[in-house]
């Protein structure tokens, strides 16, 4: 699978599961080159802000990313480094 599958992919995962209002995916990839487990797939960095993590705890907001991202985590991305928050409300 294609680094640009793999995030068109995830990143169509993640907008139909967690409606973001931010979204970002950087391949980090090239970073990793050498390292044992990139044969298994990229390396990859979302940030994703969402109302849908309102009240949750960070351990379930990456949850809800894993979930979204699926079988992507056994075929495609090798490792995911997640920021996910709530959007700010301007007062």
């Amino acid at each position: 699978m294609t680094t640009t599958s793999v995030i068109e992919q995830l990143r169509g995962r993640l907008q139909q599961a967690l409606q973001p209002t931010e979204l970002i995916i950087d391949d980090e990839s090239a970073a990793h080159l050498g390292h044992a487990g990139a044969r298994e797939g990229g390396h990859y960095a979302v940030r994703v802000v969402s109302d849908h993590f309102a009240g949750l705890a960070p351990l379930a907001r990456h949850r809800l990313v894993y979930s979204a991202a699926g079988d992507l985590l056994h075929n495609g991305i090798h490792a995911l480094r997640i920021d996910a928050v709530v959007p700010i409300k301007s007062p």
